[in-house]
């Protein structure tokens, strides 16, 4: 799993590459958001339009990814989930948990407000 990381109007989004499968590639993932947010950053977008796949300790990172941002009174955003990924998380109702959007530029205007 590859993590590319670029910030827009303080917004850290973090462009993953590969599949989430756990191990530690996958946990790196949520070390990156606590880095983050230990820094000041509670402005994520998480850019899943590379990630091939996803098992169940991909969808915990993301999880607890959310939890560290919100416990900072942050937001963390998906953006761009293909959709194999999309329909793993309809299929767990956790794309009720998560604000998820088609692109990284609707995700990341909407957490400019």
């Amino acid at each position: 799993m590859a993590i590319k990381e670029e910030m827009k109007a303080g917004i850290s989004i973090l462009e993953l590459k590969g599949k989430m499968m756990g191990g530690p590639e996958t946990i790196e993932v949520h070390q990156r958001v606590k880095d983050l947010v230990a820094n000041g950053v509670t402005k994520i977008v998480i850019d899943l339009g590379k990630v091939s796949w996803m098992n169940s300790s991909g969808i915990g990172v993301l999880m607890s990814s959310l939890s560290t941002v919100r416990s900072a009174n942050g937001e963390l955003a998906i953006a761009n989930a293909e959709d194999k990924v999309k329909s793993l998380f309809i299929v767990t109702k956790i794309i009720t948990t998560f604000n998820s959007f088609d692109s990284v530029e609707a995700a990341v205007d909407y957490l400019k407000k």
